[in-house]
């Protein structure tokens, strides 16, 4: 072909996408609970989860996370159980590090449900809006797809 040989002045390289920069854990957390926002942040950050507005339930979910970890934790150590006498003779009564992790994995499940923690959340939230009922039969009778 004819014309002029480029030169690499004119030439712009290409630039990776710019990473979207992470908000830094509230002040008022736990230390374990700003080890978990700053292990999980930056995922939800890619996603765009991690809005402003959200960060603040995003902050309860690594508490949740952090006392699951606690409590369990304590219970490798203690168990999960104790034995104490009653009048029908001796039983066995949960802890109450048990209930506790129990309630903390309620509300850990409850709030990363928000954000997708799980595969079935990612995938509900990943698939986009709910659509409308008769989109579809509406398009069809206009001839469309």
């Amino acid at each position: 072909m004819k014309g002029r040989k480029p030169s690499m002045e004119n030439v712009v390289p290409m630039r990776e996408e710019m990473p979207k920069p992470v908000p830094a854990p509230h002040d008022l957390m736990s230390d374990a609970a700003k080890e978990v926002w700053e292990r999980l942040a930056p995922e939800l950050v890619k996603f765009d989860r991690l809005k402003p507005h959200f960060e603040d339930i995003f902050a309860a979910y690594c508490e949740s996370v952090a006392d699951v970890i606690e409590l369990s934790s304590n219970i490798a150590l203690e168990g999960r159980t104790y034995s104490v006498q009653t009048r029908n003779g001796m039983q066995q009564k949960k802890t109450a590090n048990w209930q506790a992790r129990q309630d903390a994995l309620g509300n850990m499940r409850q709030l990363g449900a928000l954000f997708g923690m799980t595969p079935v959340d990612e995938a509900r939230l990943s698939s986009g809006a709910q659509g409308d009922l008769f989109d579809d039969l509406l398009r069809q009778l206009r001839g469309g797809d």
